[in-house]
């Protein structure tokens, strides 16, 4: 099964009160793949992703949907297509795990319509993939903060739609379980062709597992395209103000970024 999504920013202006985030953007996003931004702290990575949601009205332009303007889509039918895992998500108050997956499930009811078995299915085969069936009947409040958000990406798998944007999946999880998770969205965007569209603070996964990579700086796009051109020492630089050394990971084949600092840096003859 694939999916043939389009979505991008035209002039695309966002801020909050006098402050301007991002100023007048155009970017696309290729349809069936794995998009990782990547970018310093307050460079806009978080708020362009609220704003493809349509959590955020923008300024000025527009995140474009197949052709259609997302802030005047009805959110019912958007959350059909694109479903979104924001930064540190609340969950209400004692509620259990099953039940906040299940909420997932919502943008597929109707007014009429009962709870199916395709739901059931669906939350199922997302509480397996996050390796969270065991905790279906625990209170969300008792987790971890690892075992939270990997119920969170639970519930977003639950909804399956087509595209599919996180910030920053990986927060709180050990390095085991931040491979788990995007070898999991790998899984998703091969099987599926879901459109996956991701916040990632690690250069080095970013660069792994996406198949399209954007560096964003001071709310536009400094560089964008394959891992391999966008991930260079002038890149890191510019982006993050450090000097770093690029080489080849050996088991991926894809750039790894290795920092300089002023300690522990080996001396070259």
């Amino acid at each position: 099964m694939t999916t043939d999504h389009s979505i991008r920013a035209e002039r695309l202006t966002l801020g909050y009160r006098d402050r301007v985030v991002i100023d007048r953007l155009d970017l696309t996003f290729p349809p069936a793949k794995i998009t990782a931004i990547v970018g310093a702290n307050a460079c806009g990575k978080s708020t362009l992703l609220r704003s493809m949601s349509r959590l955020l009205p923008p300024r000025a332009g527009h995140v474009l949907l197949d052709g259609r303007a997302v802030h005047r889509m009805p959110a019912k039918e958007l959350a059909r297509t694109l479903g979104l895992l924001p930064q540190s998500p609340i969950a209400p108050e004692g509620i259990t795990v099953a039940d906040l997956v299940g909420r997932g499930r919502h943008p597929h009811q109707s007014v009429l319509s009962r709870w199916s078995k395709q739901d059931d299915l669906a939350v199922a085969a997302a509480l397996d993939a996050t390796h969270t069936a065991d905790l279906a009947d625990r209170s969300v409040d008792e987790l971890s903060g690892g075992q939270r958000q990997r119920v969170w990406i639970a519930m977003a798998l639950a909804q399956q739609t087509d595209v599919l944007l996180l910030d920053e999946p990986t927060t709180f999880l050990d390095v085991s379980h931040q491979v788990e998770v995007l070898d999991l969205l790998t899984d998703l965007n091969r099987a599926r062709g879901t459109t996956i569209v991701m916040v990632l603070h690690d250069l080095n996964m970013a660069a792994r597992y996406a198949d399209h990579l954007i560096a964003l700086a001071a709310g536009t796009v400094h560089a964008a395209g394959e891992p391999a051109d966008v991930l260079t020492e002038d890149c890191v630089r510019a982006v993050f103000g450090l000097d770093s050394r690029i080489i080849v990971d050996p088991t991926s084949g894809k750039p790894l970024m290795l920092p300089l600092g002023r300690h522990h840096v080996a001396e070259t003859a």
